[in-house]
């Protein structure tokens, strides 16, 4: 006889910070009826200037944590954690399903018509074996300009969505693509989609932007069997959650949430 589910079932979720919230948006969407368990580690944000080891570290914290409270899938919607933990977690525990967030080469080439594709990334991500092998499996013939990007995602965490610094920044970054003649870019950062327009603005209108946060979602609707739960969202942080409960009101509009502390070594 087969057991039903158990209603307290979760989707668990996790970044760095406030990137993942653009995957959860189309978790939301896809899986209407599900429990998602959403837990931003912004005391640790952002993950792009840590040690591949400092972000395995934090990964298996959030991910144990995770599963005590009844998540049976994981997404790791963080291309900087995907590329330094993903493996460690599966090797942990290999009979959960983690789904993970890279930038989308594939896609990238098939859309380009002049053969050069431009990727912002964190350091972290730009300086990983992972995207290196990524690259190398699936780019072929185009060349892949990889241009790391510090100092984004700080400002997307303090809600500097559009300030004239922020821009800037931004067009300093897509500067080594627009030199290359790249006609295609990838944001590969789950955080960098919320501040489309600035980096459309400092590409221009010829380059194609991709990212990867619908594909996420619907991979692991994929992977996800709908139960007897109820649908519930849970917002958990490592930082301050009255700051973070304000940046999902401003920028989500999602009124109804609760954001609540969470807090393990390391």
């Amino acid at each position: 006889m087969q057991t039903a589910p158990s209603p307290r079932r979760e989707i668990g979720v996790f970044d760095s910070g406030v990137g993942g919230f653009t995957v959860l948006r189309e978790l939301r969407a896809l899986l209407p009826t599900a429990r998602l368990r959403y837990l931003a580690d912004t005391a640790h944000a952002p993950y792009g200037n840590r040690s591949p080891e400092d972000i395995r570290a934090r990964s298996i914290a959030i991910t144990e944590h995770l599963i005590e409270q009844g998540a049976e899938l994981i997404v790791v919607a963080c291309n900087t954690a995907t590329a330094h933990a993903i493996e460690a977690l599966r090797a942990r525990w290999p009979a959960l399903p983690f789904v993970g967030t890279e930038p989308g080469i594939k896609p990238a080439v098939a859309a380009t018509r002049n053969g050069h594709i431009g990727l912002l990334a964190t350091p972290a991500t730009a300086a990983s074996a992972r995207l290196r092998a990524l690259i190398e499996r699936h780019a072929g013939t185009s060349e892949v300009v990889v241009q790391g990007c510090p100092g984004v995602v700080d400002r997307i965490e303090a809600g500097d969505l559009d300030s004239t610094e922020l821009r800037a920044l931004v067009a300093r970054h897509c500067e080594p693509l627009r030199a290359a003649g790249v006609d295609t870019a990838l944001l590969g950062c789950t955080h960098y989609p919320l501040i489309e327009p600035l980096w459309r603005a400092a590409l221009g209108p010829d380059v194609k932007l991709l990212h990867i946060e619908t594909a996420v979602a619907r991979r692991a609707t994929d992977l996800w069997a709908p139960g007897p739960e109820s649908p519930a969202l849970h917002i958990e942080t490592s930082g301050d959650p009255v700051q973070l409960r304000c940046w999902v009101e401003r920028v989500l509009g999602w009124c109804e949430s609760d954001v609540r502390h969470w807090s393990a070594a390391p």
